[in-house]
């Protein structure tokens, strides 16, 4: 099945398209074959990838989404039919794409069917519960952090903000941490008092111990440093810690121990295969 991708350029075409294909799709929808939604010079798009891209497209599944997603999928077939009548198929980015996709596929297929990770039992998923409830502290913290590599960009952001520039902005132009896009900002935290090393909730105790130390809206005045960063924290906010219920946690604690074994099971099997390998670099 064609894997749909939903480029910026192919919607925006179906876009404009959208007219011409309304108007024939009533009157051809009665000679379309069981199972397909259109046909391109004779080429058809299936119920089954018309699916997988509303699936894909993690959107509300609705009438309209279905129409619009289905007119990129038309115009995108059509792009690709004249591509090929142009033998763009032969040209060597293309033919690189093609290998490309097919390690990766080859590779994830092997490793699904080769992978044994360890069952996760529901005694494991009750004692990791047990584990977060009893770490957690009477309030909970809404932080935002901005991560450096030097000093030197720490007091220009630091700087910024005491001039008041917007956290998120600078964030989003200075961090090098994963949550940049997003300016800055972490999920909700919670440390037990006085906060001690590893019961922080995966975060460096020196970035705790200012985070519970701030007042909501404020800033650390100086970076805090790290192992590999200088970070300045700013609290957003800070509320009584919600504590969910067992049933309320345990699928998200499953869905991790999961990803934890699956982890463990590759990082075992790497090495099993690189042991048998004979590999110089």
């Amino acid at each position: 099945m064609k894997k749909y991708s939903p480029l910026s350029f192919v919607a925006a075409s179906a876009f404009c398209l959208g007219a011409a294909f309304n108007v024939s799709a009533q009157a051809a929808a009665a000679d379309l074959p069981a199972g397909v939604v259109a046909l391109v010079n004779g080429m058809p798009i299936s119920q089954m990838e018309l699916d997988a891209a509303v699936q894909e497209s993690h959107q509300p599944d609705t009438t309209r989404l279905r129409q619009l997603i289905k007119q990129q999928l038309i115009a995108r077939e059509l792009f690709r039919q004249n591509a090929e009548k142009q033998h763009y198929d032969s040209k060597p980015e293309v033919q690189q794409a093609i290998d490309v996709a097919k390690i990766n596929a080859e590779t994830q297929i092997y490793l699904r069917d080769n992978l044994r990770p360890e069952a996760v039992t529901d005694a494991q998923i009750r004692a990791r519960y047990d584990e977060i409830v009893g770490s957690l502290g009477k309030e909970e913290y809404k932080p935002r952090v901005i991560a450096v590599a030097d000093d030197a960009t720490a007091n220009t952001v630091i700087a910024q903000l005491k001039a008041g520039a917007a956290f998120d902005a600078v964030a989003r132009q200075y961090s090098v941490a994963p949550t940049r896009s997003a300016g800055g900002e972490l999920p909700w935290v919670s440390f037990k008092a006085p906060v001690t090393e590893g019961k922080t909730q995966g975060l460096p105790i020196a970035l705790a111990q200012a985070i519970i130390q701030l007042p909501v809206g404020g800033i650390t005045p100086t970076p805090i440093v790290t192992a590999d960063a200088r970070v300045i924290v700013k609290l957003d906010a800070k509320r009584p810690t919600n504590v969910p219920s067992f049933d309320q946690a345990k699928d998200a604690i499953r869905a991790q121990l999961k990803t934890l074994a699956l982890e463990k099971a590759a990082a075992a099997f790497i090495a099993e295969q690189l042991q048998a390998a004979a590999i110089r670099q």
